[in-house]
């Protein structure tokens, strides 16, 4: 039988990181943390963290932190069920890991009605692909969206659809350095705005659009959503930037398609738990039922046109 105490300490070292840290917040000395853990290992005859800078889960406690994290959503929906009008347990916490331009598009509108049930405190973490999954796997996260089509062991991957993404500038801008057109020249010299140095979405344009790889032309890194599409109306650079984040400035004319025959979609998948607690079962409907009306599904016969990147804008 595990010890709650001794788990809920375990993961309290987890979340922050750190022994001091989780003291901190559990108002304990560092040496009854200490001890504490060294009695859940001694229990489960294992090693449940890797006492390195930061901290983190051996494999025996990801499993254990997963456990933790399900029996947590578990006791909530039994106590919801049990004392429906019974709030002074307060809400649950819990974690999401999605790529940055699905927050600041189409996956915010999603979340807030249930946030406003005040039955979960949730926090989104934005991260590149192969961090949001490594969070699920560890159990940081109950479900997280991808680029990544395969599921980690234990874990399922729904399909959502695609964003379509547009190599987008002002038309002042498109005259200056894409006069007559967009070509190998003028990309070398034209500054672009990307991400951050792990998307890899404009080189995946950019080879679809010559057939072959470039990477030496210059470069701009703005790592938010709306620095970016900031940096491209004030004539900063020209960048891929999701469709359904420009509508308005697109139909008024002010940004650019510098190609309009090559939109690039870029499929995500949600990952969550294959065996989902009744608040995650939610989340993940919310998500994968949103992403039918946000994003560009498959269409019937069509083809449809993929990153070939596996960190693409992430």
């Amino acid at each position: 039988m595990l010890d709650r105490e001794q788990i809920e300490t375990f993961v309290t070292v987890i979340d922050e990181r750190s022994f001091g840290r989780a003291a901190a917040v559990l108002n304990v000395t560092r040496g009854a943390v200490s001890q504490r853990i060294k009695a859940l290992e001694t229990s489960l005859a294992t090693v449940l963290l890797v006492r390195e800078t930061p901290i983190t889960p051996t494999a025996a406690g990801e499993i254990l932190m997963h456990h933790v994290k399900n029996l947590r959503l578990l006791e909530h929906a039994s106590l919801a069920r049990l004392m429906p009008q019974h709030r002074s347990a307060g809400p649950v916490p819990l974690a999401i890991a999605v790529n940055a331009d699905s927050l600041a598009t189409w996956i915010s509108p999603l979340l807030w009605p249930l946030l406003l049930e005040r039955r979960v405190v949730l926090e989104v973490i934005t991260d590149d692909q192969s961090h949001t999954l490594r969070r699920l796997a560890r159990g940081e996260v109950t479900g997280c969206v991808s680029t990544e089509s395969k599921p980690v062991e234990g874990f399922v991957a729904d399909r959502l659809g695609s964003m379509e993404y547009r190599c987008y500038a002002t038309p002042e801008f498109a005259r200056t350095w894409f006069s007559p057109q967009l070509s190998l020249a003028t990309v070398l010299n034209a500054p672009a705005i990307l991400f951050d140095r792990k998307d890899s979405l404009h080189d995946d344009f950019l080879a679809r659009v010559f057939g072959f790889s470039v990477e030496r032309y210059p470069k701009h890194y703005l790592p938010s959503p709306e620095a970016l599409l900031e940096g491209v109306m004030k004539g900063v650079g020209y960048a891929l930037l999701p469709t359904m984040q420009v509508r308005s400035q697109a139909r008024a004319s002010a940004l650019f398609d510098l190609a309009p025959q090559q939109p690039m979609l870029v499929p995500l998948y949600w990952h969550h738990w294959r065996s989902e607690p009744p608040l995650s079962q939610e989340i993940t409907r919310l998500v994968v039922e949103g992403a039918r009306h946000a994003l560009v599904q498959p269409s019937d016969g069509g083809q449809e046109h993929e990153a070939g990147g596996n960190q693409a804008r992430e």
